[in-house]
């Protein structure tokens, strides 16, 4: 009987799925194909497509260097995004607006799960890229959702300037 049931709770175990948390970096090592939906401040780019690299690095005092970034209207590029520090940091683009409004849904649920192409969860000493294709002038944001981060002044500005 103790072997069976030792059966029974190891078949269990081995088959019940666990939630994948929220921000967990192997989550956005899987290979899937990236969906391409334009947003305000571009739409994912094409690694072929990659005019040049500019490289971010998010540190522990919650800020990122360098904090301002310019880019021309069209130009694909590769964010290389390296986590200096010994926490986890993430580094997400939007407007203000949305940065705002998804910066309050990570307090009410931190374990939310989501893969967008325009999110590099890093995890402390790793690095990770974003090829984004800023296609759209104009002023956007980009920042560390996860909480506190945020709200300690973890944000940057990109500048799309007309071609």
């Amino acid at each position: 009987m103790k072997f069976i049931a030792s059966m029974i709770i190891g078949l269990s175990a081995a088959t019940t799925t666990l939630p994948v948390l929220a921000h967990s970096p192997a989550q956005h090592q899987a290979h899937h194909p990236v969906v391409k939906e334009q947003k305000d401040w571009g739409i994912a780019g094409d690694a072929s497509a990659v005019t040049r690299v500019i490289e971010i690095s998010m540190l522990d005092t919650m800020r990122f260097v360098p904090e301002q970034i310019s880019v021309k209207q069209g130009e694909t590029i590769r964010l290389r995004i390296k986590n200096s520090g010994k926490l986890m940091h993430e580094l997400v683009i939007g407007t203000k607006k949305e940065l705002d409004e998804h910066a309050e849904m990570m307090k009410k649920h931190p374990n939310m799960e989501h893969d967008e192409p325009y999110m590099a969860h890093v995890d402390p000493s790793k690095s990770a890229d974003i090829i984004w294709n800023f296609n759209r002038a104009g002023q956007f944001d980009f920042a560390c959702l996860l909480p506190g981060h945020y709200d300690a002044g973890m944000v940057g500005k990109i500048t799309v300037g007309n071609k």
